[in-house]
């Protein structure tokens, strides 16, 4: 089976978005169109360990939920349908902020991203959680200060741009 390529909108120096593949942005660190998910119960924040036949950074800790929007998708679409397609439900997200960030990611992949963040508050004994295993292997809450003191003792376990939002945001205050 074969799969159409993804296009996804990338930026260009003046500011206007075009379309390219997915794999190409990432190869040639063209800087690109994402949406960082991150839904929390109280101040724990859901995070996903990533499957490890991920295309880049297979088996590391994320965020809830990130991806890059299909070319003409609205962010906050992109953003509600990679939550449902990985971690299977749906809440309402409010979208917090823009953020700009470059990382090599391994294999040849760079990210060069415009991100918008969106967050979500739950109770998590409410929450039902169906991690689609191609996505995501395993789920866990942790707060601010544990999630900053598991990236200091093993940054290796954790995705770059989770380690760049957390030494950016270190309460995750968003």
């Amino acid at each position: 089976m074969t799969h159409q390529p993804i296009i996804i909108p990338a930026i260009a120096a003046d500011g206007s978005l075009f379309p390219v593949e997915k794999l190409q942005a990432h190869r040639d660190a063209l800087f690109h169109l994402a949406v960082s998910v991150f839904v929390f119960d109280d101040d724990a924040l859901l995070i996903q360990k990533r499957a490890a036949s991920k295309y880049h950074c297979g088996g590391l800790w994320a965020n809830t939920c990130c991806s890059h929007p299909y070319w003409n998708e609205d962010l906050k679409t992109c953003a509600e349908r990679r939550l449902k397609e990985e971690l299977g439900f749906t809440v309402p997200l409010t979208e917090k902020r823009v953020v700009e960030y470059s990382a090599d990611v391994g294999e040849g992949l760079h990210e060069h991203e415009k991100v918008t963040m969106f967050t979500a508050s739950v109770n998590r004994h409410e929450l039902d959680l169906h991690p689609d295993p191609e996505e995501v292997s395993v789920t866990r809450w942790l707060r601010p200060d544990q999630l900053r003191a598991e990236i200091a003792a093993a940054p290796g376990a954790f995705t770059p741009w989770l380690r760049i939002y957390v030494e950016r945001f270190p309460e995750l205050a968003f």
